[in-house]
């Protein structure tokens, strides 16, 4: 008998990369960092691969070798390297590394010497979010260095990148500019003799809304899980994969005027049932869903009732008929009346991205369902489901 659990839909995940796939004559990277967006990554990472997806994404070179020790030879892109990681592993594992400065792709040249082999790298234009990669000042300096590099050897420019800061919000005035951007970084690169393979920028809110940004490599992340990045209704054909539950632990009637749980910021306005769900904010439930946290239980959508605590929340249940060991679920498709993980972001002032993220550190145990994903191939090979990466 379970407690709690986060369900994960393999199925979701396969279906959802083919339907972006659709929508676009780009190559497909799906992103699985954050240990698959909280849904696991080596089984997303297989799921991704089996919907079609021919890249994956991750931020770390510690979440790019763990891909490669599980067997997956897909192509790789790791991004976030801080000053003398061993990047040389990444190299010698096939992995594509990501340079936005000088300094960056003088620490890949050095990690390609180590390894005796040719880096595989993308060279990162800041064109406007300002976090990684090269400003346009700095960017000339970058890339007639990495084409010294590569007409010696060290290395080989894969791809040119950039990073959308507001593709989120369609219409704002930042992403034509960031476009612009990028299309100068790609006409200065070739002055230098520099022609990458492959050139991207779009991330799943710019896949879902400006085809002219995919050139022919578009990242999506948060839609690869079923979620939208977009105000508004989500676009027909995404599912959420994700799934959170947990059985009523204990119930009990108590009067009008009963505080609940810490500070007593929740009184019953009437004698009432209140429901205690074992799951709290060191499961992932964020604490600021004290009091407007949405969850099914016995049929109808209730609010949490007072703090949610480290390991657990109430529900104020009225007189309907709850019974330790029934259902409430938290979020999931939202097929059945349940909140979504939107929803919970919107209660709590937050994305849905933080929502599943959490929920993916967690002590609560992820239970697979679905087939997407355990069956071998040349991107991917069999594996129990329960891998959580």
């Amino acid at each position: 008998m379970w407690q709690a659990e986060v369900r994960i839909d393999l199925d979701a995940i396969r279906d959802n990369v083919a339907m972006l796939r659709t929508g676009t004559t780009a190559e497909v990277m799906a992103a699985v960092k954050a240990d698959g967006y909280g849904h696991g990554m080596l089984p997303a990472a297989r799921a991704a691969l089996a919907g079609g997806a021919t890249w994956l994404g991750v931020a770390t070179l510690d979440e790019a070798l763990i891909l490669r020790r599980a067997g997956i030879v897909a192509p790789v892109l790791a991004w976030l390297h801080a000053p003398g990681m061993p990047l040389h592993e990444g190299v010698e594992a096939d992995v594509d590394l990501n340079a936005g400065s000088l300094g960056q792709l003088n620490e890949v040249i050095a990690a390609a010497r180590h390894a005796r082999r040719a880096a595989r790298v993308h060279l990162k234009i800041d064109t406007g979010l300002s976090r990684g990669g090269a400003t346009s000042a700095d960017w000339s300096a970058l890339v007639e260095a990495a084409a010294k590099a590569q007409a010696g050897g060290d290395l080989e420019v894969i791809g040119i990148w950039s990073h959308f800061a507001c593709a989120d919000l369609p219409g704002h005035e930042t992403i034509d500019d960031q476009l612009a951007g990028f299309e100068e970084a790609l006409a200065v690169a070739e002055r230098f003799g520099v022609q990458p393979r492959y050139r991207h920028i779009a991330n799943s809110a710019a896949m879902l809304t400006r085809p002219d940004t995919h050139y022919n490599l578009v990242r999506p992340g948060v839609a690869v899980y079923g979620l939208s990045p977009l105000p508004g209704p989500p676009p027909p054909g995404l599912r959420p994969a994700m799934t959170a539950r947990a059985r009523v632990a204990l119930t009990k009637r108590v009067p009008a005027g009963q505080g609940v749980s810490y500070g007593h910021t929740y009184h019953t306005a009437r004698e009432t049932t209140l429901a205690l769900v074992p799951l709290g904010y060191g499961d992932g439930v964020p604490r600021h869903a004290s009091n407007v946290g949405p969850v099914l239980l016995g049929g109808a959508v209730r609010r949490i009732a007072g703090r949610v605590s480290m390991d657990q929340f109430v529900l104020d249940c009225g007189d309907d008929p709850i019974a330790v060991g029934d259902v409430a679920v938290l979020f999931g498709s939202g097929d059945a009346g349940e909140p979504t993980a939107t929803d919970w972001a919107e209660a709590t002032g937050t994305i849905n991205y933080e929502i599943v993220t959490r929920f993916g550190g967690s002590r609560v145990p992820r239970v697979y369902v679905g087939s997407a994903g355990k069956a071998s191939g040349s991107n991917h090979v069999s594996s129990s489901p329960e891998e959580t990466g």
